[in-house]
């Protein structure tokens, strides 16, 4: 991916890096040297054949105006990637050039470069999950006492604490790490069946062959080639998918609390960082921006490897190579949400004042299902909830403050006293179990509030 590319605004250099035609051919060098040592140790290539790829390991010989020009007839970059390989050995050693690429086919060493390129690519995810674990932790311990408006359907309710908010953002992600370990296990093993997954051409030998070359990658062995099985793969694109849907949700609150009408957090300052080219008082949320148009876009990716599966017989045909360019992308787009989400949570501005302000402008409104729930307990809940909705309608007619409305109700003062009423319109009494719930996902203690 060119870093001067638009496309550099929604990743990361380093999953750019690692995606890129030069990591993908080192990759390619390192599964036909770990082929050639295998076919070396059980007997099939001469002593030394892979001494003689060894110095080329960082595929620096490769022409890439010629790979790429070869590729376009060949059908992908492993055929005429073979071929210079073949050339470059057979001009340090002829007998070492005999057996490049033996037993093997082109998708065996493009597959097993992907797994080994997947493998970096989730080291760089893992590290960022766990970066923002730890700023999200923070965040939740630190707000776990901020009051502000609970929000349903973008309208007030009761209210919740911002901790609460976060906790539920952490306890998602801590999901999503569970699942991509899960599914990295599963996908990350070697790719080596041959022609048609049978290893024909290397006889009885084909299972250590396999062996050893796994060893030498690093890499665990399936328990048979995986060709055109593409499940393994494709669960790892949809656990991106979840993740950078949970991300998206997190983008989608931030973004909403920081709309000037309501102002309660705001994304980390810099200088022109979030500015207008017209309106020199603006803050734009740029981070959530990137993550929200990576939410838009991961899901159709995900959508293309899932119908890229069904592919035809023992070797697939174009749907294999649906995948190419698509699953990168969404390493890359994963990426790049993950280091703006870091970025947010690491420098995300709460305004508890403003969430209180925001809270006490609904005039007690907010409070209505603490009175009626209290209510209930003596009139029964359908009376209740109909008394508080008369108070309710009264109130914003009247632009009146529910207190004063609901001790104008005889049918509340006879259950209610103005000091129980003013106790059960206090916000920090109808949390319910928030700290509970944030204690529960942060591991503190035994949960208790």
């Amino acid at each position: 991916m060119p870093t001067d590319s638009i496309a550099s605004l929604f990743s990361t250099p380093d999953m750019d890096e690692i995606f890129s035609l030069p990591r993908q051919l080192q990759y390619m060098m390192r599964f036909e040297w770990a082929l050639a040592a295998a076919l070396e140790a059980n007997g099939i290539a001469q002593a030394g054949a892979a001494a003689a790829i060894e110095p080329l390991l960082d595929a620096k010989y490769v022409d890439l105006d010629r790979l790429l020009a070869e590729a376009r007839q060949a059908g992908n970059i492993a055929i005429p990637f073979v071929r210079q390989l073949t050339e470059a050995v057979r001009r340090r050693d002829e007998k070492a050039a005999r057996h490049i690429h033996f037993g093997a086919t082109s998708q065996d060493v493009l597959d097993t470069a992907l797994v080994l390129t997947l493998r970096d690519a989730g080291v760089l995810i893992r590290s960022s999950l766990a970066a923002l674990d730890t700023s999200l932790a923070r965040l939740a311990r630190e707000h776990a006492n901020t009051i502000m408006t609970g929000r349903t359907w973008l309208q007030a309710g009761p209210p919740i604490t911002l901790g609460l908010k976060v906790a539920g953002w952490l306890a998602a992600l801590r999901r999503h790490r569970q699942r991509l370990a899960a599914a990295e296990e599963r996908a990350l093993v070697l790719e080596f069946g041959g022609a048609v997954g049978t290893l024909a051409a290397l006889g009885e030998r084909g299972p250590v062959v396999s062996r050893v070359l796994a060893e030498k990658l690093e890499l665990k062995e399936p328990k048979l080639p995986w060709h055109t099985h593409r499940d393994n793969l494709v669960e790892l694109a949809a656990c991106l998918g979840l993740l950078v849907g949970t991300l998206g949700k997190i983008a989608r609150d931030v973004s909403l609390l920081m709309q000037s009408e309501v102002a309660e957090v705001a994304e980390p300052a810099g200088e022109e960082r979030g500015g207008s080219s017209t309106m020199p008082h603006k803050r734009n949320p740029v981070a959530c921006a990137a993550i929200l148009a990576a939410a838009a876009r991961v899901p159709a990716l995900v959508s293309t490897i899932l119908g890229a599966m069904t592919q035809e017989h023992e070797r697939g045909l174009g749907n294999w190579q649906a995948e190419w360019e698509v699953l990168p992308e969404i390493y890359r787009l994963s990426s790049g949400a993950l280091a703006r989400a870091v970025e947010i949570a690491n420098g995300l501005k709460a305004d508890p004042k403003r969430m209180l302000a925001n809270l006490e402008s609904t005039r007690g409104l907010a409070m209505s299902e603490a009175v009626s729930a209290a209510l209930a307990a003596r009139l029964g809940r359908a009376q209740a909830h109909e008394l508080l909705e008369q108070a309710s309608r009264r109130a914003i007619e009247e632009k009146r403050h529910l207190r004063h409305v609901l001790l104008e109700m005889s049918e509340v003062r006879e259950h209610l006293s103005e000091a129980e009423l003013d106790r059960l319109l206090e916000p920090t009494n109808y949390l319910g179990s928030a700290h509970h719930f944030i204690r529960r996902v942060l591991g503190d203690g035994n949960a208790t509030r």
